[in-house]
């Protein structure tokens, strides 16, 4: 992970460490490294409803537009619109404002290379670079006259989307009563509008954006206001996104929390049954729940395990060719329609699995059975020490013997924010309390 670049691109609190300054000269930068050997280059960009985006997009795309490259700006739309987009519009990369789950404070940018994937950790690096050295980075030449790069506005990009959101599903969800919780943020209009056309009966909350209101209590984290909406109207489903709709999690009629991993279950056999589970693996992370492994193997389905993140998820899919991949917190790729997380896709898949099976959700998630699983986040000062800590190593390495083979431990950074994750698994849910508590007060007394 790089000083600048984290597993989700840049991130921080909107002009106080993600400045415009900082998003104009990762512009610059970014424009010089990607498009330095290509004529009329162009890169879309995104955005989520943060107060912040707007600002943040305009530096960036100064940023790019000084060193002559053009902009297309998409407006509101979802992290997999701008990445399902790049390659519509032909464009060398896209960029996409956003910090995703985060509260309205912090924004991010992630970036896209031409193909719509997350850009490779050897380019970031490249330009990073640019952002550490001032003496390289005075070297990026800006230009001038007509080759200052031209911004236009891209109007039709979310109906184009839409319109291959809605082509993944091959059923009508009329007479469906679905709840939908937008965030406030990058779902509030597009996800009513496509379900809707399905055919469904459409409840929707948080889809009135402010600017300040993305994921306040609300969407994929916040979780109460949907199961209470989904148990008073009687709904079939009810799906969650968050702030840049790249994640879902869904709620069953019973008001039964469906995460990413029931949902890698539940659709790894769906695939397998239909013969679009390639070498039958599902590619998940290391946080997934035992659960969902003792599912897969009951079902004759392999799993690919990565590190947490859904680049490395999607890194291994494409590297082996593999269609069904995501993590436990609503991340959920299908390789033969998208190349990042999409929640709005992944809602359609289990809707449309709803109604081709005949059965409910709560009853499709039978398939399997969850594990108790714990977990903590502590705010630290220094997350990469946890790695070279001898009393947390310790601490660690004591609680994984008392679980032994019925569970597990795991402790690791975040990727996005200065968080250590402790998380126990296994079958006693009053030792797992015992053992993530020690952690977490060792993790405490080194770390804050």
């Amino acid at each position: 992970m790089g000083v600048f670049f984290g597993t989700d691109g840049i991130r921080g609190v909107a002009n106080q460490e993600l400045t415009p300054e900082l998003a104009f000269r990762l512009g610059k930068a970014a424009g010089h490294v990607l498009c330095k050997e290509a004529k009329g280059c162009s890169i879309i960009i995104g955005k989520d409803s943060r107060l912040s985006s707007d600002m943040l997009e305009n530096a960036l795309a100064s940023g790019l537009m000084s060193v002559g490259v053009n902009i297309l700006k998409l407006g509101l739309v979802p992290t997999p619109a701008v990445s399902f987009l790049v390659q519509h519009y032909q464009a060398l990369a896209g960029a996409m404002i956003s910090a995703s789950h985060n509260p309205y404070p912090d924004n991010g940018i992630k970036l896209f290379n031409h193909l719509g994937l997350k850009l490779s950790e050897a380019l970031e690096e490249s330009i990073e670079q640019y952002l550490i050295d001032d003496a390289l980075y005075q070297q990026i030449p800006r230009q001038t006259h007509d080759k200052i790069g031209k911004c236009r506005y891209i109007h039709d990009g979310v109906d184009i989307y839409a319109n291959h959101l809605k082509s993944t599903v091959s059923s009508s969800f009329a007479g469906m009563k679905i709840v939908l919780d937008c965030a406030n943020g990058s779902a509030s209009e597009l996800a009513p509008k496509i379900f809707a056309a399905l055919g469904a009966e459409i409840i929707c909350l948080f889809n009135q954006p402010t600017g300040i209101n993305i994921n306040a209590d609300c969407g994929s984290t916040h979780i109460q206001e949907l199961k209470n909406s989904v148990f008073e109207v009687q709904a079939d489903i009810g799906f969650a996104f968050d702030g840049d709709a790249d994640r879902l999690i869904a709620v069953d009629s019973l008001g039964n929390i469906v995460d990413g991993d029931y949902i890698l279950a539940i659709c790894g056999k769906d695939m397998k049954e239909r013969g679009k589970l390639v070498d039958n693996t599902v590619v998940t992370t290391v946080m997934a729940n035992m659960g969902l492994f003792v599912a897969v193997e009951e079902l004759q389905i392999r799993t690919d395990q990565t590190k947490v993140g859904d680049k490395y998820v999607l890194e291994a899919m494409i590297q082996h060719g593999y269609t069904l991949g995501g993590e436990q917190s609503g991340h959920i790729i299908f390789l033969e329609y998208g190349k990042t997380g999409d929640g709005i896709l992944t809602a359609l898949q289990i809707a449309d699995l709803v109604v081709r099976k005949k059965k409910p959700l709560h009853e499709l998630c039978q398939v399997m059975r969850k594990y108790p699983q714990l977990l903590v986040n502590i705010r630290v000062n220094d997350k990469d020490a946890l790695h070279t800590n001898p009393a947390i190593k310790e601490a660690i390495v004591k609680n994984e013997q008392k679980l032994g083979n019925s569970g597990r431990v795991l402790v690791r950074p975040s990727g996005t924010e200065p968080l250590v994750r402790v998380m126990a698994e296994g079958p006693d849910e009053e030792q797992l309390l015992l053992i993530v508590n020690e952690i977490v007060d060792v993790i405490k007394k080194e770390l804050v």
